[in-house]
């Protein structure tokens, strides 16, 4: 049988997807961050970005479920290749749930949050 070459990273993209949240180094990103703020502040700024991407990352392990497999393969594919953080993720898989709300209800006006 025929396999394409691209079938395999595929599927285990989706193993990985339904695995849970994955284990992303972050730290990059957030050196970068902390990097182009003010040099007195770079270590503050460091452990502030770490902090917060971890606290995103267990908001995002309680509601991992909660997005279909196909976007949390979509999601994760998006951020490969470059230093990914969990608040990419995040608002990349609440994005194209939205969309999907709208695509399902599109005679519902959309409003912000504060007037709903």
């Amino acid at each position: 049988m025929f396999v394409p070459f691209f079938a395999v990273p595929l599927a285990a993209s989706w193993i990985a997807a339904a695995d849970g949240v994955p284990n992303l180094d972050v730290t990059r990103s957030c050196r970068g961050a902390a990097a182009a703020g003010f040099v007195d502040q770079t270590k503050e700024r460091l452990q502030s970005c770490l902090d917060s991407e971890q606290h995103t990352r267990e908001l995002l392990d309680k509601s991992w479920s909660t997005f279909s497999a196909a976007d949390r393969v979509y999601c994760l594919s998006s951020i490969k290749g470059y230093a990914p953080t969990y608040t990419e993720l995040v608002t990349c898989l609440e994005m194209r749930r939205d969309v999907q709300k709208i695509r399902e209800n599109p005679a519902e006006p959309a409003r912000p949050r504060s007037q709903r």
